[in-house]
């Protein structure tokens, strides 16, 4: 049984991952990769089996609870797995699978995802479904689990993923790191980098590292040098940072768009400039929208984008920039000569990632601060925030906290094709 609307061909509604443990071996000049995915799942109706999703990666052995399956079958997309014996709903079972090959981006409706070589190493950019080209996984939004990676690489090589770091060693002709993420996170936002990276400790209100090629080291500083102040602003406006730690790895090649992932981002060497500055608070705001508050289903995405949109709004007034009501104001004034055809609360799956939804969720946010006013606005925020902390929430849950003016305010905003006018401060 597939799981979202929006990505029907990902996921499997029967069952809940509870962890993924990942060994992983990568050979980064033949860009050859080997693991063993231990997944610790229940069942969430009585089933016989199962389906994940592995896309251009040879399976070469799974177990069952120690055992072989009954089936085991690999098409382009899943691996179907048949347990020969009832699992009773509520009943936990294990499946390791071991595979091969060479990672690749996946073809998509949204272009290319998933594990990409660089020109001296690899990123993984999954959003929305493009974990499966690297590690077997029930690729739903709202599947979210713990995870432990362990990753091998060349020496001169190092890895960076989401979690806490508890390894970093060289072995031979190997270099070992081992990050743990106890934290519910999901598939799209499970994340390893590898380059030629060294770390920088940045002094933050929370754990920040920089991790840059040596011949970006000094312009990454510079880059990210108001990362301190701008932890400390959003996390006045949005509650106190939700990950334990941030780490932002700067590519040695220009990247399209930087990304975020869980206590994450990356961003390439094109970003190294203060027109990337927004870029910069977008991604960062993810931790609270998305990372931490995470939507459990694609169709209302603007609970990511349009607060992320509207914290780089929020930056550019408390740095000294344009304060958000003028931000607002040109964005709306844009998108007047834009086609006024989609619902932001549901934009349907080819226009997930349109720029309308980012800009008019934030736009949806700023009328609702000009009706409560800023002590109320930012109270909501924060309330919000610390509410499902680590959760998953659907538009509704936002809705359910607003009265009914305000809600009218929302709904103007993300129900209807149509373009509403802002009220005046």
């Amino acid at each position: 049984m597939t799981g979202d609307a929006y990505a029907p061909r990902s996921g499997d509604v029967t069952y809940d991952v509870v962890s993924y443990d990942l060994d992983l071996d990568y050979r980064v000049r033949t860009n050859r990769l080997s693991g063993t995915a231990t997944i610790v799942a229940t069942a969430s109706t009585d089933l016989r089996g199962v389906s994940l999703d592995l896309i251009g990666m040879r399976v070469t052995r799974v177990r069952v609870d120690g055992a072989s399956p009954a089936v085991q079958r690999q098409s382009a997309q899943h691996l179907q797995i048949g347990f020969g014996r009832d699992v009773a709903a509520g009943e936990a079972f294990t499946i390791e699978v071991r595979y091969d090959g060479s990672p690749a981006p996946r073809r998509s409706p949204w272009g290319t995802i998933g594990w990409e070589e660089l020109t001296d190493g690899a990123l993984v950019a999954n959003q929305p479904t493009g974990a499966s080209t690297w590690f077997p996984c029930n690729d739903r939004p709202d599947d979210r689990a713990r995870m432990r990676m362990r990753i091998a690489t060349d020496r001169e090589y190092t890895a960076v993923a989401v979690g806490t770091r508890i390894r970093d060693q060289v072995q031979g002709r190997r270099r070992i790191a081992e990050y743990v993420c106890d934290v519910p996170t999901a598939t799209y936002l499970a994340a390893v980098q590898i380059g030629r990276y060294g770390r920088t400790e940045i002094d933050a209100p929370v754990p920040v590292e920089l991790w840059a090629p040596t011949a970006l080291r000094a312009p990454a500083v510079a880059a990210f040098a108001d990362l301190p102040r701008m932890i400390a602003a959003l996390a006045e406006r949005f509650g106190p940072y939700p990950q334990s730690q941030y780490r932002v790895v700067v590519t040695a090649d220009d990247l399209e768009i930087p990304l975020e992932s869980q206590g994450m981002a990356v961003f390439g060497a094109n970003h190294l400039d203060s027109a990337s500055e927004r870029l910069v608070a977008h991604e960062l705001a993810h931790q609270w929208f998305g990372n931490s508050v995470g939507i459990a289903r694609w169709q209302d995405i603007w609970l990511n984008e349009g607060f992320a949109c509207y914290a780089e709004w929020l930056w550019s007034e408390a740095s000294g920039g344009p304060d958000a009501d003028a931000c607002a104001r040109a964005h709306l004034r844009q998108l007047a000569d834009e086609p006024q055809d989609l619902v932001i609360a549901d934009p349907g799956a080819a226009l997930l990632f349109d720029d309308r939804v980012y800009k008019r969720g934030a736009l949806a946010l700023h009328a609702l601060r000009l009706h409560l006013g800023d002590g109320a606005f930012f109270d909501l925020l924060r309330a919000w925030t610390a509410a499902h902390r680590h959760g998953l929430v659907v538009t509704d849950d936002f809705r359910g906290l607003l009265d009914d003016a305000s809600a009218e305010v929302l709904s103007s905003w993300i129900d209807r094709v149509s373009l509403p006018r802002l009220a005046r401060r």
